[in-house]
């Protein structure tokens, strides 16, 4: 049986980890280097980072961040924010990464996922998708959430699925930073309707958050950042409560 993982997710911004709320306001959270090997010495299963900026910039990830951050963990490491071609994964790669994470550059261009599923494996290839809730609809944004498009969550999903995609990171916008819990509807019918794993993310605020997300939502990993951040939820505690609820994780 596999393993549900935890994953700190790092936001950066002008070299900078910072957190937000619904993708908004957002406050300082740390030197992301530090808090890379913080959370690899923590027994975090993987690492996402995100340059949040990089495509509203117009810009790519910052390559120096990524080698800093390679450097000082050694569990598998996401990253994502202006990547948009193969020259770019490739550069990543090369730099320490272990995956990458697509999202508006996807939703411009699909075919990108085949292009880099062909190139490197499915297995190094993360859709990312941020969605909202519009009365019964799931709308996918893009460029940070900024931009409202015309798809369907749950469409897109599948799509990115066919094309090659690894795995899912779905992120509501209606729970960012609101620590309320996950959208664990929303996630439970990507789970049922995918074969590939899907990550959580948006909402976590409590330890029960993650218990919810896993049982109900059916995730098969969970994102997070500011409660790990700012210290409301130590990781070692987090998977031993998990274990006492009969969810498999590794300590």
């Amino acid at each position: 049986m596999l393993t549900k993982r935890i994953i700190p997710c790092l936001d950066i911004k002008n070299g900078r980890t910072v957190k937000g709320i619904n993708f908004v306001g957002l406050r300082d959270a740390g030197d992301p280097v530090e808090l890379a090997k913080k959370y690899a010495d923590e027994g975090a299963d993987e690492l996402v980072f995100l340059d949040i900026s990089a495509t509203l910039e117009g810009r790519n990830t910052t390559l120096e961040m990524v080698l800093k951050v390679a450097e000082q963990v050694n569990i598998p490491f996401t990253v994502g924010g202006g990547i948009s071609s193969i020259d770019d994964v490739d550069r990543l790669l090369k730099f320490g990464a272990d995956k990458i994470s697509i999202n508006s550059s996807a939703i411009k261009r699909p075919e990108l996922i085949n292009e880099l599923s062909n190139k490197f494996g499915s297995q190094c290839i993360v859709v990312a998708i941020d969605a909202k809730q519009i009365e019964e609809n799931w709308r996918v944004h893009l460029a940070g959430g900024s931009v409202a498009t015309d798809l369907d969550l749950f469409d897109w999903a599948k799509e990115a699925e066919q094309r090659g995609a690894g795995e899912i990171l779905f992120t509501s916008m209606n729970n960012d930073g609101t620590k309320e819990g996950f959208a664990n509807d929303a996630l439970a019918k990507l789970s049922e309707e995918l074969n590939i794993q899907i990550i959580a993310s948006g909402g976590a605020g409590s330890i029960q958050h993650f218990v919810d997300a896993f049982n109900i939502g059916k995730s098969d990993a969970a994102l997070a950042a500011s409660v790990f951040h700012f210290k409301e939820i130590a990781i070692q505690d987090l998977k031993k409560e998990l274990k006492n609820n009969n969810i498999e994780v590794r300590l």
